[in-house]
């Protein structure tokens, strides 16, 4: 069975940065990924220093080549169950490789996007039906911007919107809005359509409108939507991680969850975590892992040093 110092389930942005930092720490490192990431539809990221614009398959390829530069070894496969063994170390199933026992462990599993069952919106995810507008609302401006209701934020949402486009249009879907917020929006020159959303209409490979329910099309180039996230949390819960009210892990400020010896990071903890957020986050989580082993390597010398154990 493979032993390493820290297992990273998760190769995104958090992981690979995580593992970047501990591989260069002189730590035996494993980085386990499934291949899944919640960017995929997505073909550019914006809002990273440096790398704004940039393909997120390429910037987890690049970082993959970074981790295994300095040793790190990835591990292309799923992670089934983890347990606590009695030495206090975790052991990591997998889908098709041998176990994995690790001394420390990183959760950075990101999460998952659930979005209306409107026809097309799930289709054009990441496209032209977009979530973020810091992550896209540059590259939609000026254009006319639909925001889709049936979130308890869309209001807001829309209102935030305007900032990028002088034509936007809530369809409040099955949002109630009230008179408050309905001044709001008027000052703000944001269209209301309240009737039903029935899909998104796509030609060409383009959205081009919103079909309502009666079938009136209202054109709009993109269209803005709230998801409901959820966390890919599921090894935090079995090992007993403590949980806010939401259901998302509680974490320290570098991850560290109520589990002695799992931290976690990026989205899988924290829904509004950008890419950049994430990878700083992962950074932040390694340095703590790496020096909580080191304090366990000197507890276990000074043991051995008193009992005449050679180093």
């Amino acid at each position: 069975m493979n032993s390493y110092d820290v297992a990273v389930i998760g190769g995104g942005a958090a992981g690979l940065s995580a593992a970047l930092v501990l591989t260069r720490a002189r730590r035996r490192v494993a980085v386990i990924d499934a291949g899944r990431p919640r960017n995929a539809p997505a073909a550019h990221m914006h809002g990273f220093l440096s790398r704004d614009g940039m393909n997120p398959a390429a910037l987890v390829a690049a970082g993959r080549e970074e981790v295994t530069s300095y040793g790190g070894e990835l591990v292309d496969d799923s992670v089934t169950g983890v347990v606590r063994r009695s030495d206090g170390t975790f052991g990591l199933l997998l889908a098709s490789a041998a176990p994995i026992i690790a001394r420390r462990l990183l959760v950075a599993t990101g999460l998952r996007d659930e979005v209306l069952d409107i026809a097309g919106l799930a289709q054009r995810w990441g496209r032209d039906v977009l979530h973020c507008p810091y992550c896209h609302g540059h590259e939609v401006r000026d254009q006319p911007l639909g925001v889709l209701g049936g979130h308890p934020q869309a209001v807001q949402h829309a209102l935030l919107i305007r900032q990028w486009s002088h034509d936007v249009v809530l369809f409040a879907h099955t949002t109630a809005i009230t008179d408050e917020q309905r001044e709001q929006l008027t000052a703000r020159a944001i269209g209301i359509v309240e009737d039903p959303v029935a899909r998104v209409v796509v030609k060409a490979d383009r959205l081009t409108g919103v079909e309502l329910a009666d079938g009136r099309l209202v054109p709009r180039a993109a269209v803005f939507v709230r998801p409901t996230f959820v966390g890919n949390n599921d090894f935090l819960l079995g090992l007993g991680a403590e949980v806010d009210p939401t259901g998302w892990a509680v974490v320290d400020p570098t991850g560290k969850t109520s589990v002695a010896g799992v931290w976690a990071a990026g989205n899988a903890v924290n829904p509004r975590a950008q890419v950049i957020t994430a990878a700083g986050e992962g950074s932040a989580a390694a340095i703590a892992i790496n020096n909580d082993l080191t304090d366990e390597d000197v507890r276990n010398a000074v043991v051995a040093f008193r009992a005449g154990l050679p180093a």
